[in-house]
C-alpha cells in the first residue's frame, strides 16, 4: 500500500485581497458542495491571539471550486460598513465564530429551514445553528448542546447515514484541559441537540502525535468511511532562521519565541466508533517551499474532500498564516487516489480478507503502465480459485480508468456468488489498483 500526495493547484482564495480584507489569522474552514456550488466558511477578522470579540464567520462561494467571489451580503456590520461577506458575528461572547463549521444535512426528513447545520464554541460549550440557505443562520437553543471539554479548535460534525446519527469530532487533550497531547473525541447524537458522553478515539499502536484538527467527515464516494485529513502540529520544532519572521511580516505572537510549532497534513480513516487507523504515520502534503509556508498554525486542510471534475477531487488547505499572504489554496488527487495497492513491471499480488457482498458486478479505479495489467480472481471459502473465476479465466484490465467492470469469460457477471463468503485475490503489472465496489 502506498499513500500518494496530492497535486498543488495554487491559491484559489486570498483572505487579504479586495475590498474586504478580513485579516491575517483567517483559517478553520469548511467547504461544502451541493449541486454546482461550492460554499467555504472560515474564522475571519482576529486582530489579536485572545482577541476574541473581533472574529467573524466569512462566506464565499464558486461554481467550479477554482474561482471564488466574496458575495456581498450586507447581514452586519463591520467596520462600520455592511459591504461584507460575514454570515456570523460573536454572539454573547460565546466565541462561536472562533470555530464555527457548518455541514449540508442530507438526512431525510430534515425540515428545509434546518437543512443546514452548524456546531461552534470554546470553553462555555459547543452552540447549535440551523439554516435554510447556509448564509441566514438561527440558535438551535439559547444553552450549548455539548459540554465538557475545552473545544478549542474546529470541531466537525455530519450526519452518519451508516450509524443513523449525527456525529461530532472535537478536540480534547490526553490527560486534561491543555495537558499532554492534542486529541480527538467523538459524541453522537439522534437529535443534534442531545449527545452521548464523549468517547476518546483510540490510534490503534501509532505514536501518539498532536491532532490539532481531525478534519473528519463521510467521503462523497463511499460515505460509509471517514475520511480525516487531520492537522498535526509538531509543537518543539521552529524552522524559519532568526529575523527570518519578521522580514516576512508575520505577525509578531507567531514569531520565534512566540507561539512555536510546525505543522502538516496526515491521513486516518474510519468506519465509526472509538477507533481510527493510521496506516501512514507520514504526512500525505509537506509544506510547501519557502520559509513563509513554515509558519505555526499554517497547512491547516479544510474540512472535505469535494468533486471538482471528472476523474478529480480536491482539498483546500490555509497557507501563509498569520501573514498578508494569507490564502486558501487547492490540491488534487485522482478520484479515490489517496492510496493504492501498487505493483511494479515485475508483478504482485495480494488477498483480501473473507467478505460478503451484494451485487452483480465489480468495478475496479485503477490504472496500468502500457505493458501492465491487473487480473483478478474469485476464492470461495475455503481460499479455493471458484470455477470460472479463476485468475485465467479473467480478461486483462489495462489502461486508466476509475469505474471499469471486471471480466471472466463465460460468467461476467457475480450473481451466483452474493452473499456467500468469498475473497479476492489480485495479480497486478506495472499497476496501482485504487478502489473496488459492487455494483447491481
Amino acid at each position: 500500500m502506498v499513500k500518494h500526495e496530492p497535486v498543488d493547484r495554487g491559491a484559489v482564495l486570498y483572505f487579504n485581497e479586495g475590498a474586504m480584507k478580513e485579516g491575517t489569522q483567517c483559517t478553520y474552514a469548511t467547504v461544502i458542495r451541493r449541486d454546482s456550488v461550492f460554499q467555504v466558511y472560515y474564522r475571519a477578522g482576529l486582530t489579536g491571539i485572545d482577541d476574541y470579540g473581533e472574529q467573524h464567520t466569512s462566506y464565499a462561494e464558486s461554481r467550479d471550486g477554482i474561482n471564488w467571489i466574496k458575495p456581498a451580503l450586507g447581514f452586519f456590520s463591520v467596520n462600520g460598513s455592511k459591504n461584507n461577506n460575514v454570515v456570523m458575528t460573536n454572539q454573547n461572547r460565546d466565541h462561536v465564530v472562533h470555530n464555527f463549521s457548518p455541514f449540508y444535512d442530507n438526512r431525510s426528513g430534515v425540515p428545509a429551514e434546518q437543512r443546514y447545520k452548524a456546531l461552534g464554541g470554546l470553553r462555555h460549550g459547543l452552540f447549535a445553528y440551523v439554516s435554510a440557505d447556509g448564509k441566514k443562520w438561527t440558535r438551535l437553543q439559547e444553552k450549548p448542546v455539548l459540554t465538557g471539554s475545552m473545544f478549542d479548535s474546529q470541531n466537525v460534525s455530519f450526519w452518519s447515514e451508516s450509524e443513523q446519527v449525527y456525529v461530532c469530532y472535537f478536540r480534547e487533550w490526553t490527560d486534561g484541559a491543555f495537558k499532554g497531547y492534542r486529541t480527538v473525541a467523538r459524541s453522537t447524537s439522534a437529535d443534534f441537540v442531545n449527545w452521548t458522553p464523549k468517547e476518546m478515539i483510540r490510534f490503534g499502536n501509532s505514536p501518539v502525535e498532536h491532532i490539532y484538527i481531525s478534519q473528519t467527515a463521510p467521503y462523497f464516494r463511499a460515505p460509509q468511511i471517514y475520511i480525516s485529513t487531520a492537522a498535526r502540529l509538531v509543537t518543539d520544532r521552529v524552522v524559519l532562521p532568526a529575523g527570518e519572521a519578521e522580514r516576512l511580516g508575520v505577525e509578531p505572537m507567531y514569531r520565534r519565541g512566540g507561539i512555536d510549532g510546525i505543522s502538516d497534513v496526515v491521513l486516518m480513516t474510519t468506519r465509526g466508533g472509538d477507533s481510527m487507523d493510521r496506516t501512514f504515520m507520514s504526512s500525505i502534503l509537506r509544506p510547501g517551499i519557502g520559509y513563509h509556508n513554515w509558519i505555526s498554525r499554517s497547512n491547516f486542510p479544510a474540512l472535505n474532500i469535494v468533486e471538482t471534475g471528472p476523474g478529480e477531487m480536491s482539498l483546500y488547505v490555509v497557507q501563509e498564516y498569520a501573514q498578508l499572504g494569507n490564502h486558501l489554496r487547492r490540491y488534487t488527487w485522482r478520484t479515490d487516489g489517496l492510496a493504492s495497492v501498487q505493483a511494479p513491471y515485475e508483478g504482485g499480488e495480494f488477498v483480501t480478507p473473507f467478505f460478503t457482498f451484494t451485487g452483480t458486478r465489480l468495478s475496479l479505479n485503477y490504472t496500468t503502465s502500457a505493458a501492465g495489467s491487473i487480473r483478478v480472481e474469485v476464492q470461495d471459502a475455503a481460499g479455493k480459485p471458484i470455477k470460472y473465476f479463476s485468475a485465467k479465466d479473467c480478461t486483462p484490465l489495462i489502461g486508466n480508468e476509475t469505474d471499469r467492470f471486471v471480466y471472466w469469460e463465460r460468467f461476467p457477471q457475480l450473481a451466483e456468488l452474493q452473499d456467500k463468503p468469498i475473497r479476492l485475490r489480485f495479480i497486478l503489472h506495472d499497476a496501482d489498483l485504487y478502489s473496488l465496489k459492487f455494483e447491481p
